[in-house]
């Protein structure tokens, strides 16, 4: 039993790259000034990877993702993690039935296209590691069974600074299926008068959008993601970027070769983004930090997971800043 959506037919014709820029300035149109966060979280999901927005509450991390499922004609669940989340909450129960004396299963949440897990860090580890199969294979399993979660599939987590109380951690496992750690920050004074002025409508702002995209057409633009011409002396340029992290002796713990992955296929669904099918340094360069920083482990540090972030974040720069990029 599946819910995997069958990949478009082959002789429907090939989405054009300019929709994506469509779809950038669509979800802009609600979630004002922050167009290279648009670009990253777009960047995820043609990359089949994870996203977690890592801020303080109220910068528009959960309006991003609504948008980005409305502009897509994707599903679209909010999950608001709590400290008395279960697993089954989220993925999904085994219910006895007495009319039919037989156990039914009732599918959670997660059973759609875009989830938001919203202040993932207030749920307890166990609730947390629910989503780890889900994030890394695709599916879930319920009471031995296993059933596949629909196709696109992401999940854009939120997480606030651990300083917040009631908060736990996200283990180093967990942390590495997302893709992607992006911080959004406060919009510029230009962009939160336009927050401040739509704020008087009673009608929320996302209701506005139209699909710009088919789900069909979603996949499809996953499949080009393979398809990204990459010049060797890119991959050399990644590839000694990553050797530096190991050899450095300010990093605990270096970049991994699933980071190591994960870099090159953000980096080339990136850029589809900008509408080019071969890849530049600067999509390596411009990845480097949202995909590695949270994957590393600065030496002698201690603190918030914001702290580790902005000083793993800064190793990162200090390394771009060393390795040549080629011309």
């Amino acid at each position: 039993m599946t819910d995997t959506i069958a990949a478009p037919p082959s002789s429907e014709p090939r989405p054009s790259l300019e929709l994506l820029d469509h779809l950038v300035q669509a979800v802009e149109t609600v979630f004002h000034g922050k167009k290279e966060v648009v670009r990253l979280a777009v960047a995820a999901l043609l990359a089949r990877g994870h996203v977690l927005f890592e801020d303080v509450p109220g910068v528009g991390k959960t309006t991003l993702s609504h948008a980005l499922a409305k502009t897509l004609g994707l599903g679209f669940r909010r999950v608001q993690f709590t400290s008395d989340l279960l697993p089954s909450d989220v993925l999904g129960v085994s219910i006895y039935n007495p009319q039919t004396t037989s156990f039914e299963i009732r599918k959670g949440p997660i059973f759609t296209n875009v989830v938001v897990a919203d202040e993932i860090n207030r749920a307890p580890p166990r609730t947390q590691s629910g989503l780890l199969e889900a994030m890394q294979d695709g599916s879930v399993t319920i009471d031995d069974q296993t059933f596949s979660l629909p196709r696109p599939f992401l999940v854009m987590a939120t997480q606030n600074p651990l300083e917040h109380h009631g908060t736990y951690p996200l283990p180093e496992s967990q942390l590495d299926r997302f893709l992607m750690r992006i911080t959004i920050g406060y919009p510029d004074g230009v962009a939160e008068r336009r927050i401040l002025a739509e704020s008087a409508s009673l009608e929320p702002v996302v209701d506005r959008l139209n699909a710009v995209l088919s789900l069909e057409q979603v996949v499809q633009l996953q499949n080009r993601v393979e398809e990204v011409d990459v010049d060797p002396v890119i991959l050399d340029y990644l590839m000694a970027i990553v050797e530096r992290t190991r050899t450095t002796t300010k990093l605990r713990i270096g970049v991994s070769p699933r980071g190591n992955i994960s870099v090159f296929r953000a980096a080339r669904a990136y850029a589809l983004t900008h509408g080019r099918t071969y890849l530049v340094p600067d999509d390596v360069r411009d990845l480097i930090v949202p995909c590695l920083a949270h994957r590393i482990l600065p030496a002698g540090v201690t603190g918030t997971t914001f702290d580790v972030h902005d000083d793993a974040a800064a190793i990162l720069e200090e390394i771009l800043d060393e390795v040549e990029a080629p011309v």
